[in-house]
């Protein structure tokens, strides 16, 4: 199907003319994909009453740690406390710096404040939408004890640049695989090149087991200090997790005051999901590489995705975004061409998540009433970042866009998307006025 020639006949549906977007999606994009099987192990355990189990959840550990390619893996209650639980086994204490991407969902940064360390916020790369290594490097000094690389909208980040940047330093690299399960980075599977991994399972992940976190490491010391900080129950002889007599001498209360146990319903969900993953993964990446690949060479827009033929690549697409190049359409405005694409029947809208150095919360909020903004409470100089001091992720709703993502492939479904976006990038001259 020639879509270039039907996008410069057709007129805009801003205009008044037939939207591209016409045929019913059917569950083009349903997700997740729940079948008998997850029904059916979900209800063995709510009938058997074992929600606040372990057997489950140990299965699932054990299996989502041979398909991670890694000895350890703790199951949590969700992303966040997998998050948190990272940063206190990697050392971050009161007093310390973890460097965070501002340029993204807020759960990869704020629990460090939880454990009285500093948030010190990072610029991203324009391409990739993940952490700049160069910008890391100058923000490295005697306090930072971890760096968090967030593996952006199914982007793979260069997590060997950033520990070339960190070993130096001793500072540990925590990689957020929340939005990027089963990616490849130079053909090493996401969350196995930095220390430690941790990541989300949440309903809307591609990976999703209704609600849940997953921390996975090498290292045995991580594992044990994850375990004590939040699984007061597996913090025993008895339990088998631990093999450091301190903290077994220990055992009985969690660490950190916090309970972290996943809730079994969610582990036999994901030992479902787990089977069909790889596969379900595939397909998605099939249909999304197709969608791109159909819109090689049209101006304005380029995709969000590793170059094709690397060994490199997208992990789930969870938020797929599109890049916008204005300068290719006459300066158009992002929000312009978004309004266009709505129009079509395109879901869409200019950015991505809030850029995060910039929110009250980090900047003037004091949250546990030390006196001053929290972010400073611990700091020893003041580690905010103004407006103006990370210009990319600041100008992320001048050429970043949202895009659908597609869970089949299904060219004739994925066509009529493809055209919507041809169609408003040849009449983009139309849409200055």
């Amino acid at each position: 199907m020639s879509t270039t020639t039907r996008a410069a006949s057709d007129r805009l549906a801003l205009r008044g003319g037939p939207k591209a977007v016409r045929r019913d999606p059917g569950d083009m994009f349903t997700w997740p994909i729940v079948t008998q099987e997850d029904e059916r192990a979900v209800l063995e355990v709510l009938r058997a009453g074992k929600m606040s189990d372990l057997d489950v959840t140990r299965q699932f550990e054990a299996e989502f740690a041979r398909w991670q390619g890694l000895p350890y893996a703790l199951a949590h209650c969700n992303g966040t406390a997998a998050l948190q639980a990272a940063m206190y086994a990697v050392g971050v204490r009161g007093g310390d710096e973890v460097i965070c991407p501002s340029m993204t969902y807020w759960a990869s940064g704020l629990p460090a404040l939880t454990l009285k360390a500093t948030v010190v916020w990072a610029d991203i790369q324009r391409h990739s939408l993940c952490l700049d290594p160069a910008d890391v490097e100058k923000r490295i000094t005697r306090r930072t004890k971890a760096i968090v690389v967030v593996h952006y909208a199914g982007y793979p980040a260069d997590v060997d640049e950033i520990m070339a940047v960190a070993e130096p330093h001793g500072v540990q690299v925590i990689e957020d695989v929340s939005h990027a399960h089963g990616g490849l980075c130079k053909g090493r599977k996401l969350g196995t090149i930095g220390h430690v991994a941790a990541m989300s399972m949440m309903s809307g992940k591609s990976f999703a087991i209704g609600e849940g976190g997953m921390l996975a490491t090498a290292d045995r010391h991580i594992y044990e200090r994850a375990v004590a900080w939040g699984h007061y129950e597996r913090h025993s002889p008895q339990a088998g997790d631990l093999t450091d007599p301190e903290l077994i001498r220990l055992a009985g209360l969690p660490l950190g005051g916090v309970k972290h146990r996943i809730n079994q319903l969610a582990s036999a969900m994901g030992r479902v999901q787990l089977k069909y993953y790889d596969r379900r993964n595939a397909e998605i990446l099939k249909a999304m590489n197709y969608f791109w690949d159909s819109l090689e060479g049209t101006p304005g827009v380029r995709a969000h995705r590793p170059p094709r033929g690397s060994d490199s690549e997208m992990g789930g697409w969870y938020h797929a975004r599109g890049l916008y190049v204005a300068e290719q359409l006459d300066g158009l405005p992002l929000a312009r061409f978004c309004e266009a694409l709505r129009a079509e029947g395109f879901p869409t809208a200019p950015g991505a998540n809030l850029t995060l150095h910039l929110h009250p919360v980090v900047n003037d909020v004091d949250v546990y009433g030390d006196g001053k903004p929290t972010i400073l409470a611990q700091a020893d100089r003041d580690v905010r970042a103004p407006a103006g001091s990370l210009p990319v992720a600041e100008a992320i709703a001048e050429f970043c866009f949202g895009v659908p993502w597609f869970k089949h492939y299904r060219p004739e479904v994925i066509d009529e998307y493809v055209l919507a976006v041809k169609k408003v990038a040849v009449h983009a001259d139309e849409l200055g006025s």
